[in-house]
């Protein structure tokens, strides 16, 4: 093979930094010794413009109706126009008839929705923007929508799930094609992770918070953040801020989408994963700060949630600065990161942990 071709679709609002992302990975890879070196193509219906969501238009470098012969990679992305596009009888027809000519085929964000259009996630576990999920399972029931990973692989079909998941669908590949060794090269040049799992989260509790008008729950979040190996059980929490255990499951349910309990489990374990990637320190350790019983406790935990080992995490995240210790380690400024910051402060309480 001379050249892996790939074929970039887009359409009127698509997100532009979904092209972006998936061009620039594998020009990094070609620049990296790629052999077979990628040739990336953005292709459009009758080879116009596109008028990105942000204002900017990029020219198509050729036409979708005119794509002849096999190629290796098709790549459908998302924006604003997802819907608009999937509603274009002609572009989805064209994707569906690309597709079977692919080795394989991938959406970025809501580009699932012209998957979907096409046919081509039925009877697929599928993940597309988690705000588009409900939408894009309730519009193509036959697909199994999980608004969780990062992105998801079913046979030669992958979705990913928010803009900048296109990175790390892109980098799959190229490890893949080329290793584990190219993989990272090109991670370090775009200066990125060097690859996230594609069953971690979409939304990570870093970015979660509850409604900025409920005081009560707002505060709650955050003392949880500072006391991940405390009693955190829905009794305790009730108690803490006085109200009944079935008024607190409501408020959580309400503006956080979630019991307290699955709550408390996931901010634990996303301060362990911090931990893993920042410090040193040994499992058993960061076990025990983040509230869970043993190291074992924490390894079930982990691979339920994210399908990988904390030791296969920890190798897989940390990039190529070494971790630090974990009176070190600085975490992003909110809630659930405050958590991680404080339970760095080597304390060794093992109250009630889950």
């Amino acid at each position: 093979m001379d050249e892996r071709e790939v074929v970039v679709v887009g359409y009127p609002r698509a997100e532009l930094l979904d092209i972006a992302c998936v061009t620039t990975t594998f020009d990094y890879a070609n620049r990296g010794g790629a052999t077979p070196a990628y040739r990336t193509r953005v292709v459009s219906r009758g080879g116009r413009p596109i008028a990105s969501q942000s204002g900017l238009t990029l020219a198509a470098q050729d036409t979708l109706e005119r794509l002849r012969g096999r190629y290796d990679t098709l790549f459908v992305v998302g924006g604003d126009g997802h819907t608009e596009a999937a509603a274009d009888d002609v572009l989805v027809a064209h994707v569906r008839r690309l597709a079977g000519r692919c080795r394989r085929v991938a959406s970025v964000c809501t580009g699932a929705t012209v998957l979907a259009a096409a046919g081509l996630l039925d009877h697929r576990r599928a993940t597309t923007h988690w705000m588009f999920a409900d939408a894009l399972a309730a519009q193509y029931p036959a697909v199994h929508v999980d608004p969780a990973p990062l992105y998801v692989r079913d046979g030669g079909v992958t979705t990913g799930g928010g803009v900048s998941s296109a990175l790390d669908v892109a980098l799959a590949f190229v490890e893949e094609d080329h290793g584990a060794r190219m993989a990272r090269g090109v991670a370090r040049g775009l200066v990125t992770y060097l690859q996230r799992p594609g069953n971690q989260a979409q939304m990570s509790m870093f970015v979660a918070a509850p409604a900025p008008d409920d005081r009560l729950l707002r505060d709650l979040v955050a003392d949880i953040g500072r006391r991940l190996d405390a009693d955190l059980g829905v009794a305790a929490l009730a108690a803490r801020t006085g109200v009944s255990e079935r008024q607190l499951t409501r408020l959580f349910v309400r503006h956080l989408g979630q019991t307290p309990a699955r709550y408390v489990r996931t901010a634990r374990l996303e301060a362990a994963a911090h931990l893993l990637v920042t410090t040193t320190l040994p499992v058993a350790r960061i076990a025990a700060r983040c509230g869970f019983r043993s190291a074992e406790a924490l390894r079930q935990a982990f691979a339920d949630r994210y399908g990988v080992s904390p030791s296969r995490y920890r190798a897989t995240q940390t990039t190529t600065g070494q971790p630090t210790a974990a009176s070190t380690s600085t975490p992003p400024p909110s809630s659930t990161s405050r958590a991680t910051q404080n339970s760095a402060s080597d304390r060794d309480t093992t109250a009630s942990r889950t």
